[in-house]
């Protein structure tokens, strides 16, 4: 784990996921919020609703990472088995927690079924995750916070997440657009200024092949260090100028 800036993974669960029929889009919102905070997503994994893979995931994960983010399973029905899971992964019991017990009577009234209650099981030892959209909390529990899978519930959990991190220092990126050339002519001065600058990322990230229109790549450099990541950009933008080719700063 990291001293410096926070890592973080996150587990994306469900059959639905790897079936196709539902496209995930809480890993973006997930990797935009730890971007914010500086926290580094350094992984993400897809499993499906199979007890025995997602607690060797899950364990696998929590051990080399600050942070873990879980989304989906957490609901009424007899495959929504994440809290199970998390239990068993983590050696506790699985109770009702008498708050989320009082929040979802308080939610469904007389409609509060065995199949709800389900929903108000937490491991032993975890914490709520306050849900202002249904009301049916996530928890904590040691470094894995256990969310909803449908996106907005579980973009409203992040902000009562946001609190209990530990942030680092922001990473600051600039991002260079070359049209009309391939990657293969960027290719080398890029690979020579990532030689040069160890503490820095650059990345390479083509668009418009196969398209009509505009075809380039943008060339993306990222670093903590505000300063350390705009002198290489501006040495890359006279780099490639020096080559004949043309950039834009975006």
């Amino acid at each position: 784990m990291s001293d410096a800036s926070p890592t973080a993974a996150v587990l994306i669960i469900g059959d639905e996921i790897l079936s196709g029929r539902t496209a995930d889009t809480n890993l973006n919102t997930i990797a935009r919020f730890l971007s914010a905070l500086g926290i580094d997503l350094m992984e993400a994994r897809t499993v499906g609703d199979r007890p025995r893979q997602l607690i060797e995931a899950l364990n696998a994960l929590r051990a080399t990472h600050d942070y873990v983010f879980t989304t989906g399973g957490i609901g009424p029905t007899h495959d929504d088995i994440t809290a199970d899971c998390v239990a068993e992964a983590f050696g506790v019991a699985l109770p009702e927690h008498p708050d989320a017990v009082a929040i979802l009577e308080r939610r469904y009234g007389d409609q509060f079924n065995a199949a709800r209650r389900r929903m108000a099981r937490v491991p032993e030892g975890g914490t709520l995750i306050a849900n202002p959209v249904t009301d049916a909390p996530g928890f904590q529990i040691g470094n894995v916070f256990v969310m909803a899978g449908v996106p907005k519930i579980m973009q409203a959990m992040l902000e009562d997440v946001a609190p209990r991190l530990r942030t680092g220092a922001i990473v600051h990126a600039r991002t260079l657009k070359v049209v009309g050339v391939g990657e293969g002519e960027v290719a080398a001065p890029l690979a020579e200024l990532a030689q040069a600058h160890r503490n820095l990322s650059f990345g390479s990230y083509p668009f418009g092949h196969g398209t009509v229109g505009e075809m380039g790549t943008n060339l993306v450099v990222r670093g903590r260090d505000a300063q350390a990541v705009q002198a290489a950009a501006d040495a890359l933008i006279t780099t490639l100028g020096e080559r004949g080719i043309n950039v834009t700063l975006v």
